[in-house]
């Protein structure tokens, strides 16, 4: 299929030469066209410009059959990456939730046997076609809103077996879904009521069976770690991802969600493709950041849904940081994948003007998912992967208009699916 998306009000997110990310200061800056253009073919972009340069020249050696949208009023975006989600689970967990409107904090939920360990349980009593069918529901809702591309993590297994089976239904959603989906092993995201008071067994059942397994069969693009107090310690981490690194796994990480752990100066040592949550973050995170390649990545949804402390965003920003933002879509702490109220988020929680915001969950969120050549915006040989608004007065509103869903037509790989 070519689509020839006509009268675009403003064609958001355009690139000549595309960038790998946006940091500091240039996360202000955000490309677009008004009255605009856009022409796919096949999966990707082949043009884009001002309605007045438009040539019917560019539809004269099309090879597939042409999809007309006159898009008045509208706005085109490229489609949300959403680079931290974990929506392969079995059952929701609202008492849990009952329980935080009591008073109880995150560990001790934890302590009680809820939390991670709660999913795991139900996990291990679910099918693969159930956890398929689930997370295929949670899958179409996301794309509904807007969102192309996503990473699952596996972490609800904490056993061979389990874990094992948590990323083969993710390799399924891969093979089925038109959305672009990066599948990362977090194996090491609590510790099983079986190995409390011998935590280090654990970790040598991570190192020593559970990464050469899902090694073997191509199961996981990255390698994670909940780094962070009561959870797993540096030095753990380190030795997780060590051997994730010989097994061609690059490392993403939970860290500094709920202390100073020392997970962000572990993710840099490692060349962390990003590192997560963030809310414990200073100077030394910070400057240990400018002298990397990770993408400080912050999950808004969790911190409003736990009533935790907010990352110091602008302060990241002002320093030269790039930042991304995800929705930690999961049972526990964020039941929502709504990339839009994130985008929302970003602005009402962290301060960040829109231009930063919408950066922050196109390319830089691209850029955590090592897709940033391919996708987080509109530029000639990426992924057709976009969104057409319903009739918005300004990009502001996008993020304005928290409540309400403002996507009307999604395309995924130059197909419309919704």
């Amino acid at each position: 299929m070519a689509i020839l998306i006509k009268n675009i009000k403003q064609l958001v997110q355009i690139e000549e030469e595309p960038a790998v990310w946006r940091a500091g200061k240039d996360m202000q800056t955000l490309h677009t066209i008004q009255d605009a253009f856009l022409l796919t073919e096949g999966e990707t972009i082949k043009a884009f410009g001002a309605m007045s340069a438009f040539s019917p020249v560019l539809l004269q050696n099309l090879k597939e059959s042409l999809t007309e949208v006159d898009a008045t009023g509208k706005m085109v975006f490229p489609a949300f990456c959403d680079s931290h989600t974990h929506l392969v689970y079995a059952g929701s967990r609202e008492i849990e939730y009952i329980n935080k409107i009591k008073g109880l904090s995150y560990e001790e939920i934890a302590k009680r046997g809820g939390g991670i360990l709660n999913s795991a349980q139900r996990l291990h009593e679910a099918s693969e076609e159930e956890l398929f069918d689930s997370a295929w529901q949670r899958l179409e809702e996301i794309a509904s809103l807007g969102t192309g591309a996503v990473e699952i993590k596996s972490g609800y297994g904490l056993s061979t077996e389990d874990e094992l089976k948590m990323l083969r239904v993710i390799r399924k959603l891969k093979e089925k879904s038109p959305i672009t989906i990066r599948a990362n092993f977090l194996g090491a995201h609590a510790v099983p009521v079986e190995y409390r008071g011998r935590q280090d067994c654990y970790v040598e059942l991570i190192i020593n069976e559970m990464i050469p397994m899902v090694a073997a069969e191509e199961l996981a693009d990255f390698i994670d770690v909940f780094c962070d107090k009561g959870f797993f310690t540096v030095e753990e981490t380190e030795r997780i991802l060590m051997q994730g690194m010989k097994y061609g796994l690059r490392a993403k990480i939970h860290a500094n969600e709920l202390d100073y752990s020392g997970g962000i100066q572990a993710g840099v040592k490692y060349n962390a493709l990003s590192v997560d949550h963030l809310e414990y973050t200073g100077e030394a995170e910070i400057e240990a950041l400018l002298q990397s390649e990770t993408m400080p990545t912050l999950l808004p949804g969790a911190a409003f849904f736990l009533g935790m402390v907010y990352a110091p965003v602008r302060k990241m920003i002002d320093a030269g940081l790039p930042v991304a933002l995800a929705s930690d879509f999961n049972p526990g702490s964020c039941p929502s994948g709504n990339m839009q109220l994130v985008l929302s988020m970003g602005c009402i929680k962290y301060k960040m003007l829109s231009e930063e915001a919408l950066n922050a969950v196109t390319i830089n969120t691209a850029y955590a998912l090592d897709l940033s050549d391919r996708l987080g915006s509109i530029a000639k040989g990426k992924i057709a992967n976009f969104f057409i608004t319903k009739p918005v007065s300004t990009i502001e509103f996008m993020p304005y208009a928290f409540g309400s869903n403002k996507v009307e037509r999604v395309a995924l790989n130059g197909q419309f699916v919704v």
